[in-house]
């Protein structure tokens, strides 16, 4: 077993070019080469002939290679990843083995042998977090399990893994959204109505208090859906409620046929301080526009709270009024989508293509989003 790893650059061509030479495979996945007299990309790690060094371009991502006229090698497939997701999978596993223990990057990068640079990176492209963040799910989870089975704070808390209740209150309300003791009841004094209908995205539902709406959910099946949210609020009174809920799930529907570009919705959701700041911050991007996480990050005043920007995203309750599908990667590709990526697909084509329609409209032609803002 490695005991020890060296950070790697390969931020030059000159050190990518040495990573070729040798057939690196920590490289693989951090850059692609492309050899000009054939029209082929490879992975560094590559087994077919070396080229020579004045043939060879580097790309940072499978796109830019293929963007630039090149193809896939067959031999070594770099769209693929079949070795990344095999050290991504028995990273998963040592993580998943204890979830009480807290591993270091750099003790889960001994035990599935590649450096810690690197499976940072590949950890984050294939499963969307960080491994840190990956355990503080895990730790989110345990303890909202002990919380919903009855437990008491201090139990739950060592259940999940934290070396004490006070270590466990200045995490908890980042992972649960809200205090312990409020998650245990469990939305205990509440009545939540929902219902649930059909869209060109799936079945959506919709639940919300007196105060407002604090669930927008997508899903392929109505069962699985309410069965979550009763999960949700096990200690709240819930009441179907078509008819109440009725004018917001046409805001909805609306909204997904591009008639209404905004939402009239009163929500009631817990958040987090910092939370609440990004999910701000996703409400003024624009309709048919997106942003990266390093934007929202930098105009939440926290550049470098990326990582913490995608977690925000990735727990925000209320799918569509909360739009957190604007945000992608910096390169612009998709990153993940609570309520799958196909729907995120959908849903920045239709506001795209709306908003271009809108754009070439001459002027003086209503629509009915015109006429909501009118009245």
């Amino acid at each position: 077993m490695k005991t020890s790893h060296t950070t790697q650059d390969w931020s030059t061509d000159d050190a990518r070019w040495t990573a070729v030479n040798r057939r690196d495979k920590d490289a693989d996945g951090e850059f692609f080469y492309a050899v000009k007299t054939t029209g082929v990309f490879c992975r560094p790690s590559c087994a077919s002939r070396l080229p020579r060094r004045e043939n060879v371009a580097f790309f940072n991502t499978t796109d830019d290679a293929r963007a630039a006229g090149f193809r896939d090698c067959k031999r070594c497939q770099p769209g693929g990843l079949p070795r990344e997701l095999e050290i991504v999978r028995r990273a998963c596993a040592a993580l998943d083995a204890d979830p009480q223990q807290r591993l270091t990057l750099a003790q889960l990068s001994d035990a599935v042998h590649v450096s810690p640079f690197h499976l940072q990176r590949l950890f984050k492209r294939v499963v969307g977090v960080s491994p840190r963040q990956y355990q503080a799910a895990q730790r989110g989870a345990a303890l909202r399990d002990a919380l919903s089975r009855g437990a008491d704070v201090t139990r739950a808390s060592a259940d999940a893994g934290f070396s004490s209740p006070s270590r466990m209150y200045d995490t908890a309300p980042a992972e649960l959204g809200m205090a312990p003791s409020a998650y245990r009841r469990k939305g205990a004094g509440l009545t939540v109505r929902y219902a649930s209908a059909p869209t060109n995205l799936g079945i959506v539902l919709v639940a919300a208090t007196e105060k407002g709406i604090c669930r927008i959910a997508f899903g392929d099946d109505e069962t699985a859906l309410v069965d979550e949210m009763r999960d949700e609020f096990a200690n709240a009174e819930l009441i179907a409620d078509t008819a109440a809920l009725a004018p917001f799930i046409g805001q909805i529907r609306a909204y997904l046929h591009g008639e209404r570009e905004r939402f009239d919705l009163p929500l009631d959701i817990a958040a987090t301080a910092f939370q609440q700041r990004v999910w701000d911050a996703l409400r003024r991007i624009p309709y048919g526009e997106t942003r990266s996480y390093s934007e929202i990050a930098e105009s939440v005043g926290s550049p470098r709270a990326v990582r913490a920007v995608a977690s925000a995203c990735a727990s925000n309750p209320v799918a569509l009024a909360i739009p957190c599908h604007r945000v992608i990667h910096k390169g612009g590709s998709l990153a993940g989508y609570r309520w799958g990526l196909p729907r995120k697909t959908v849903l920045l084509d239709t506001e795209a293509q709306h908003a271009a329609d809108t754009t070439r409209r001459p002027a003086g032609t209503a629509t009915i989003t015109d006429l909501d803002h009118a009245a």
